[in-house]
């Protein structure tokens, strides 16, 4: 699953994962941003399981861009 990262102009970062919609969460840097989003996903991706409801195929689990 790709995060996808980007800066705001207050100086947050945005990470998200467009494969599980929603996955979308706020750090106050990239790192912060990034376990959050990991966590975020692993949680919904629990629950789907949990609940029967489909996943994506995850071939990686999180690729982070450089």
């Amino acid at each position: 699953m790709n995060i996808e990262l980007e800066q705001e102009k207050d100086g947050r970062w945005i990470a998200e994962i467009k494969q599980l919609p929603g996955v979308m969460v706020y750090g106050q840097n990239r790192e912060d941003a990034i376990s959050k989003v990991e966590a975020l996903a692993l949680r919904v991706i629990a629950d789907r399981v949990e609940h029967g409801d489909p996943i994506p195929e995850i071939r990686t689990l999180f690729v982070i861009p450089a």
